[in-house]
């Protein structure tokens, strides 16, 4: 860490990870248990390259929302399918299937929100078809 402070987290300093079930993904954790002692959230900066993005899976107990900051994407939750631009956000309910596909040409990054915290456990994911 380059600075003295417990709760200011900087993504330069922030090592990165390759999410199981994601193509062409590296996600960042700013903030989870293991750096600020967060409990009931979680936050994941996201970078996914064209052809990235989320294979069929939900989350028992775990809600999700993603906030696009550049690029386009599609998503798919319990039978809708939308199209998002830098700007957009979208939630995916506890237990719900969903897939998040990367549209445009350029990088996509998002904000990634999970309450409670994910943290790439398996035992938190469920893949589908």
């Amino acid at each position: 860490m380059s600075h003295p402070f417990r709760y200011l987290i900087r993504s330069a300093d922030v090592p990165a990870y390759q999410p199981a079930n994601h193509n062409h993904t590296s996600n960042q954790r700013l903030i989870g248990p293991d750096n600020v002692g967060a409990r009931h959230m979680e936050v994941v900066l996201g970078t996914l390259s064209r052809g990235g993005g989320a294979l069929p899976h939900a989350h028992p107990g775990i809600e999700q929302a993603c906030y696009l900051l550049e690029g386009t994407a599609r998503a798919e939750v319990a039978g809708e399918c939308f199209d998002m631009v830098a700007g957009d956000m979208c939630f995916f309910p506890a237990n719900e299937k969903h897939v998040f596909t990367v549209t445009s040409d350029e990088p996509v990054r998002l904000l990634v929100f999970y309450s409670p915290p994910y943290g790439e456990s398996p035992d938190k994911v469920i893949r589908a078809a």
